[in-house]
């Protein structure tokens, strides 16, 4: 078969599985025109190349993908063949919405459990500057994803996910399996403090922090003990008092606001911390440190 595009709202074969946007399998025996124009991507798009050669532009970077090479673009990414061409060769591709604006990428259909779906998404959206990647295991998925499709025998719509949910979990860790093999853990602990700064309201948990750098639990704590001498969420509370230092020099910063956007419970629960890291509540601490601060109360 050279083409199969099964679209939403019009192929049957989507009727039972409404996160799944378009499925195709294509193959071009010339050069297409004006058919594969820059689009920004309102959902997550993965193509898989088979065969040819493919130069597309990803958010403004030229990428020539080969057989075997997969490319994942998220909501709000632009992509688009050079010159609006789709080159010869043979490719498949998948669309699927996201669930809550993009905040959530994997919806309700992946069986995954949360902290599972937390991480990909983290995976996914701290390395979206570096989402092509060499998947040739991903050929199979997307052609059993085909067959499941194509065919509905019996528990066809639970293997669709399970195969969507391999997908995304295969992505993730040749994600992180390209990050380690081109940094060593000093540029990862940066990379991962730099995401962590970036969302220090998200409640992370070991197992998150874990998964950023692609190490299990265990030894991801023993790293992080080894390199900075605190355990992951002591070392995680230490920026957090860190950033929130800057802010409370800032007077016009509510102190809640700044417990809240540092990832404290409460500003008790962030006085308390802060008092048994620095010596001071955050409000003496403004008061000693900030320059111009007036005590008005």
């Amino acid at each position: 078969m050279n083409q199969l595009i099964l679209r939403q709202g019009i192929s049957k074969e989507l009727a039972h599985f409404s996160h799944i946007l378009e499925f195709a399998h294509r193959k071009n025996n010339t050069i297409q025109l004006n058919s594969f124009n820059s689009n920004v991507a309102d959902c997550i798009c993965l193509y898989y190349i088979v065969d040819g050669k493919f130069t597309w532009e990803i958010d403004s970077q030229q990428h020539t993908l080969y057989p075997g090479d997969f490319a994942v673009i998220l909501p709000g990414q632009r992509i688009g063949g050079e010159s609006g061409i789709l080159n010869i060769g043979m490719l498949f591709w998948i669309k699927i919405s996201t669930e809550d604006c993009g905040k959530l990428l994997l919806g309700k259909w992946s069986g995954l459990t949360k902290k599972e779906k937390l991480a990909i998404n983290q995976i996914l959206l701290v390395n979206k500057q570096q989402l092509v990647l060499k998947l040739k295991e991903a050929h199979l998925l997307m052609q059993n994803l085909q067959q499941e499709l194509q065919n509905e025998e019996v528990g066809f719509y639970t293997r669709v996910n399970q195969l969507l949910d391999e997908l995304f979990v295969l992505i993730s860790r040749q994600l992180i399996r390209q990050n380690n093999s081109r940094r060593d853990f000093p540029q990862t602990f940066l990379k991962l403090e730099q995401t962590l700064r970036q969302n220090l309201a998200h409640q992370w948990t070991v197992e998150e922090m874990a998964a950023l750098t692609g190490m299990g639990t265990t030894a991801f704590t023993e790293k992080v003990k080894s390199y900075s001498g605190f355990s992951p969420l002591n070392y995680l509370i230490n920026i957090r008092i860190t950033e929130a230092t800057k802010l409370l020099k800032k007077t016009e910063v509510n102190v809640t606001d700044i417990a809240l956007s540092t990832g404290f419970y409460s500003s008790q629960h962030f006085s308390t911390t802060f008092k048994k890291l620095t010596g001071y509540t955050p409000s003496e601490f403004r008061k000693n440190k900030t320059p111009d601060y007036q005590y008005t109360s």
